[in-house]
């Protein structure tokens, strides 16, 4: 397989700077209608930017997106679907799962699914955890959101970190056989002929036996451009599309500051924004990006 004629995946979860985890202790969620946004002005930047690439079909994205900003911002939704790109689900209000019971988690992803298809109507197949926060003690989640229609996942983040992560997950694409109470890892050549999930995980490369993430938000801001570009090239030739990801305010470097905030959180939100657009930039004018529901039905069929 020619590493330069894989189609990768360009994802962007749809939140604005103020319904960050890292800030979630210092803004409290019945507190988000006070705050200015910046969702609007920086999704249609990143919309623009795409469209302004010279080639013949300009990149796409899967735009994963709270339902909290889609019920005050429906034209944000339906622009992003008018140009093309796939509405996938974020959740409506941000909550990692695991401050979650399974009832409010089912409740919290068909909200959000049923005010997005109302919207654009098509059906929404695709679903990202807030802060990546399906792990090994939530993964009671992702039979729930086979029940409820979705069809794939993209919440897993092979890595150690201390908010999420599965390290032991696989690196690239796979299926959940979810015919057990415990969802059970398959492979891709190896699929269960009946209830299951595809997977998409966070690219990670591999070194001295670690999973590095490489794969945007933060560590596209606090790594070099060179690493990720690196890291994006190893996992092509490694012959799996690279995952990337990133949020709107990431574009954004005035967006306001947070009082009260540790100086870990501070550093998490705030470091390299004013570098963010321009390594977006060189990014989607050198490699081949679409959304997950294209590898998604490439995988599928």
């Amino acid at each position: 397989m020619n590493p330069d004629n894989l189609t990768n995946a360009l994802t962007i979860d749809v939140e604005d700077y103020f319904q960050v985890h890292a800030l979630s202790k210092s803004i409290q969620y019945d507190d988000w209608d006070q705050y200015s946004s910046t969702v609007e002005k920086n999704t249609n930047k990143i919309l623009d930017l795409l469209d302004d690439q010279e080639s013949e079909n300009s990149p796409k994205a899967s735009f994963f997106i709270l339902g909290w900003i889609a019920e005050r911002y429906p034209d944000l939704v339906k622009e992003i679907h008018h140009r093309g790109h796939e509405i996938a689900s974020h959740g409506y209000r941000h909550q990692v799962i695991h401050d979650q019971t399974p009832e409010q988690f089912r409740e919290d992803i068909k909200t959000s699914k049923q005010i997005l298809e109302d919207l654009t109507g098509e059906e929404v197949i695709g679903y990202r955890a807030p802060t990546y926060s399906i792990t090994k003690k939530t993964l009671w989640a992702l039979n729930i959101l086979a029940e409820e229609g979705y069809k794939y996942d993209s919440s897993i983040f092979p890595i150690r970190h201390d908010y999420y992560g599965m390290p032991f997950a696989p690196r690239f694409p796979f299926i959940w056989n979810l015919n057990n109470d415990k969802p059970k890892i398959n492979q891709l050549n190896d699929p269960t002929n009946s209830n299951m999930l595809f997977e998409f995980p966070i690219s990670t490369v591999r070194f001295f036996g670690r999973n590095i993430p490489c794969s945007g938000g933060g560590y596209f801001r606090l790594f070099p451009y060179s690493f990720i570009k690196a890291g994006l090239k190893r996992i092509n030739r490694e012959g799996s599309p690279f995952i990337f990801y990133l949020h709107p305010w990431e574009l954004d470097p005035n967006i306001p500051g947070t009082k009260n905030l540790s100086p870990l959180a501070r550093f998490r939100t705030y470091v390299n924004l004013n570098k963010t657009e321009s390594r977006f930039k060189k990014l989607i004018s050198r490699f081949r990006f679409s959304s997950i529901k294209l590898l998604y039905n490439n995988l599928s069929c």
